[in-house]
């Protein structure tokens, strides 16, 4: 699967917002309850303008192809900033490849993960990451991220 993968260029932005903005309202507005930011706020328009200014992020971003962009990561400093797979697609084994590719081409070892997403710790665990002790907020919020390493 990692020939599906390439590194993520400037015009691949908008479709990466999307893919993000979806996911993050499937799996965090139910926790986070918070309808403005995640329905008003955090569009797909916004955060590809934020991507687009965010040069460093693009430059540690990596996306799945097949036809469409599918899913990306995003690794610097060896941990894993982002994942993400579109919700049409899960369950295709493309977040496997994606986690697979960091961690053996580009050497990431850790991540941070919110502690109430279930599916995502499960997943991690399942690639063989670990959870460590080490608890810290999602930034302006109450809930706890969960450092995992390999």
């Amino acid at each position: 699967m990692e020939k599906n993968i390439r590194k993520a260029a400037k015009n691949d932005a908008g479709r990466l917002a999307e893919i993000i903005v979806f996911n993050n309202r499937k799996n965090y507005y139910p926790i986070f309850r918070d309808i403005v930011y995640s329905f008003s706020e955090y569009t797909v328009a916004n955060v590809t303008e934020q991507f687009l200014r965010d040069s460093e992020f693009m430059e540690h971003c990596y996306v799945y192809e097949d036809q469409v962009i599918k899913g990306f990561l995003c690794v610097a400093d060896r941990e894993i900033k982002k994942l993400y797979v579109d919700t049409f697609f899960q369950g295709e084994g493309i977040g496997t490849a994606l986690l697979r590719y960091g961690v053996e081409e580009l050497n990431a070892d850790n991540l941070w993960a919110l502690e109430k997403n279930e599916n995502a710790l499960r997943f991690y665990r399942k690639l063989g990451f670990r959870c460590t002790n080490e608890k810290i907020y999602e930034e302006g919020t109450t809930e706890y991220l969960i450092h995992l390493v390999r």
